[in-house]
């Protein structure tokens, strides 16, 4: 007996189109996968070039390094927050560099960057915690030009450009530097490979585009007059950029993204000068001086050698003055106050600086020998102190 299937074909047909369709939903082709990464990876490309041309602007905050702002005299315009300031400046100080030394090459040679010495003028003013002296080659036969044409009788009469008028240093900082580039991407490189294919290709481009720029600083301050190391300091700072989608788009487009084609570089050192600033300021507000008990410095030291001269007090040495009568030796006040303490007259630490035990000290013995008790280091005292 014959069948006929043709209606119920017919209705099985539309069922099985419909189980099609939902399975073509949940399992798209690789074709439609490359092409929605590929979309996705042009767009974000897109998006991080900056495709927008903005009118010139002034003080532009992304243009702006930790650097920032300006200085006049103890003022300050627009200075960092994070940066550390002191009430009064702890002396004056001028900028040593090291130009023949492997960190400055590169800064120079590689970077295209100025010299550390003008960031840290900056920071240096505008913390107020010293007063800056120029010690520069440039600055220094710009005064020594301006000194010829004073001597050559070519200056007005009245430029005040004689002898006796520079400021000494009385301290030295030294910047260094220590680059490092760390490629952040790695990662993701490697998982690109691991994919294989053209989605693996542009996870590792992605992935590869990240880059992370470091630098360490270094600060040293000396003190010029007797060369002792005051303080030491380190900084550090990293940025993490995306620099090389231009791989995904193979033109300009994608190329103008890298971050640190330009400032970059700059940006992380000043950040990482300033953290070693701050943290050099932090330190010298607890700042003591050292010295070697019973010697002072420099005088043979307490680690004795066989057969070597003995060790001896060391001090600055003293001035004289000439008054009416027969000349006195005047004591500096490092020297009065080692001889106070000799003389049972408890002036504190041998520092130079005149301190609250320094005054009761004086005060003290004044009153003894019968002179005015100022609790000052005048005339009189020093000579009754140098007997």
């Amino acid at each position: 007996m014959p069948m006929t299937i043709s209606p119920l074909s017919a209705r099985v047909q539309p069922v099985a189109t419909r189980s099609t369709n939902r399975s073509f939903r949940r399992s798209p082709t690789p074709a439609l996968r490359l092409g929605v990464l590929a979309t996705a990876a042009t767009t974000a490309a897109l998006l991080l070039s900056g495709c927008e041309t903005t009118n010139m602007r002034m003080g532009n905050a992304e243009a702006k390094t930790m650097a920032t702002g300006s200085a006049a005299g103890a003022a300050t315009t627009g200075a960092s927050d994070a940066l550390e300031r002191c009430e009064s400046p702890l002396g004056t100080v001028s900028l040593i560099e090291n130009q023949q030394a492997g960190w400055y090459t590169i800064l120079r040679e590689q970077y295209r960057l100025p010299p550390t010495a003008n960031l840290l003028r900056l920071l240096v003013q505008q913390s107020n915690c010293f007063v800056v002296v120029e010690r520069g080659a440039a600055g220094m036969n710009a005064m020594t030009r301006e000194r010829a044409l004073m001597q050559s009788g070519e200056m007005r009469q009245g430029s005040q450009f004689g002898q006796g008028q520079m400021v000494a240093s009385d301290y030295g900082l030294s910047p260094e530097i220590v680059f490092q580039n760390n490629n952040a991407g790695g990662a993701s490189a490697s998982l690109g490979g691991l994919v294989g294919g053209r989605a693996g290709s542009l996870l590792a481009a992605i992935g590869g585009s990240m880059n992370t720029k470091e630098a360490s600083a270094l600060l040293t301050l000396i003190d010029n007059r007797s060369g002792v190391q005051v303080a030491a300091s380190e900084g550090s700072a990293a940025k993490t950029d995306f620099g090389a989608m231009g791989q995904l788009l193979g033109g300009s487009g994608g190329a103008r993204m890298g971050g640190y084609s330009n400032t970059a570089e700059g940006k992380v050192i000043a950040a990482a000068f300033m953290d070693a600033f701050n943290q050099m300021v932090q330190s010298l507000r607890h700042y003591r001086a050292q010295t070697v008990k019973g010697q002072g410095l420099g005088g043979g030291g307490r680690l004795g050698v066989d057969g070597a001269a003995p060790p001896s007090q060391t001090s600055a040495p003293r001035t004289s003055a000439s008054g009416s009568g027969a000349g006195t030796g005047l004591l500096s006040l490092r020297d009065a106050q080692a001889r106070l303490n000799e003389l049972g007259y408890n002036a504190g630490l041998p520092d130079g600086a005149m301190g609250g035990k320094t005054t009761a000290a004086l005060r003290a013995y004044q009153k003894d020998k019968g002179l005015a008790a100022s609790g000052r280091l005048d005339a009189a005292t020093a000579a009754e102190l140098a007997r």
